[in-house]
């Protein structure tokens, strides 16, 4: 079994849809399942829907449904040049769902609502890439993965259960095998126990692989990209990239967790559980090598990685009394945190004081203020860079830093962070 993720930048037109029957062609010996995530920006696109429909918005909700429509048929009528075909009216359905949805009452959790919209955009693309593959000839079926991945009632940031997955996969994956080659799925999505739509996080896709392929025992997992593999910089912002031709789980763990975009943190550790090797290739030009992630860390010390995350903000927390900072204040500061959703990027502690940064589009400092007024004095610093360096050496460090303030620092023999302001 080989499973392989193509995420919404190679579906996001018919072309791309083309491009990926191609890729899948390369493969036809093997048994596949592909886990596919949203055409281009349908998320962002749903995620608007989300927000019109909770704010009761009935003229913005009724034009964003239907623009998301026009992009989605737009694509079916450069695939399908007759509409006599079945994926026609599953499209169709999803569309009419929508649009009774303003009609009808919501719930007072916005978080469902969200899964239960955000969710289709998934549904969508799998629908019609699989009904473009069985066209050009290939044995697929579609499989829902809102009757296969189980998790708990967290929506949008939903953990799986484990135990009760690999026994949906049992039942009702695997099987599908016995009249098909190929199977195509979801990214992103799974279901309660109740059979609610949750999803597992922004990115999601790629721990969908991760998750389907520990439940299969799969021989490895490929991610397919527009870039050549895993970079040790963001293109973006770095000229002359190197590719990482081979890193251990590990190192992609580390990575991952300090914000390389590539990959999404959660999707390594079930594939390292079962030493399933993950390839990052380029879908622009499938017969290269790529990145290749598995056990050995021989290889990862070789070339420093860079990874920037910009607009950071800095909240610094000091007791009122003046008192130091001890276990109680921790266990009291990180519960408020976790109480508001609100993810660490990186924390500094003391005597006197505690510090820690966040994305600041993820937040309302405002609002991060008032969590703290009672109890402490907090300061902040907005725009600021976080700059993580592994595998440094002080040539590197020293371009990295040029024409910053260094706000903080942090060391160990791998790995050195900045927090940075830049100079005017």
């Amino acid at each position: 079994m080989l499973v392989f993720k193509f995420g919404g930048a190679s579906v996001k037109n018919a072309e791309a849809i083309q491009n990926v029957s191609k890729i899948l062609s390369l493969y036809a010996t093997e048994k596949r399942l592909v886990v596919i995530s949203a055409m281009g920006k349908t998320t962002n696109a749903l995620e608007e829907i989300v927000q019109a429909l909770w704010d009761k918005n009935v003229s913005t909700y009724k034009y964003l449904v239907e623009e998301t429509y026009n992009f989605h048929l737009k694509i079916l009528n450069q695939l399908f040049k007759e509409h006599h075909y079945a994926v026609h009216q599953e499209v169709e359905s999803v569309f009419d769902f929508l649009r009774n949805k303003i009609d009808q009452p919501i719930s007072d959790n916005f978080d469902f609502e969200y899964d239960q919209i955000v969710s289709l955009g998934e549904i969508l693309s799998t629908l019609i890439v699989d009904a473009y593959l069985r066209e050009e000839g290939h044995l697929s079926v579609w499989a829902d993965t809102r009757k296969l991945i189980r998790t708990d009632r967290q929506y949008r940031d939903s953990n799986v259960d484990w135990t009760k997955t690999q026994e949906l996969i049992n039942e009702r994956l695997l099987p599908l095998y016995k009249s098909a080659k190929l199977v195509v799925t979801q990214g992103f999505i799974g279901h309660t126990s109740e059979g609610f739509t949750t999803t597992l996080g922004r990115e999601g896709s790629d721990y969908t692989a991760g998750i389907l392929a520990y439940c299969t025992d799969a021989k490895s997992v490929t991610i397919w990209k527009d870039v050549p593999g895993m970079l040790n910089a963001d293109p973006k912002w770095f000229e002359n990239t190197i590719k990482l031709e081979q890193i251990s789980f590990k190192e992609a763990i580390e990575l991952a967790y300090y914000g390389a975009s590539v990959i999404h943190p959660k999707t390594i550790k079930p594939l390292q559980n079962k030493q399933i090797s993950l390839y990052v290739k380029s879908f622009i030009d499938p017969s290269a090598a790529g990145t290749v992630i598995q056990s050995s860390m021989d290889y990862d010390h070789l070339i420093p990685s860079f990874i920037f995350k910009l607009e950071q903000v800095l909240f610094s927390i000091t007791p009122k009394d003046f008192s130091f900072i001890v276990e109680e204040n921790l266990s009291d500061i990180f519960e408020t945190l976790s109480k508001s959703g609100i993810k660490i990027n990186l924390m500094q502690n003391s005597a006197l004081s505690f510090s820690f940064a966040v994305d600041q589009n993820k937040i309302n400092i405002d609002k991060v203020l008032d969590l703290f007024k009672d109890k402490y004095e907090v300061k902040f610093n907005a725009n600021l860079e976080l700059i993580t360096i592994r595998h440094y050496d002080d040539e590197t460090i020293t371009k990295m830093i040029h024409n910053k303030t260094v706000l903080i620092e942090q060391k160990t023999r791998q790995t050195v962070r900045f927090l940075a302001r830049k100079i005017d």
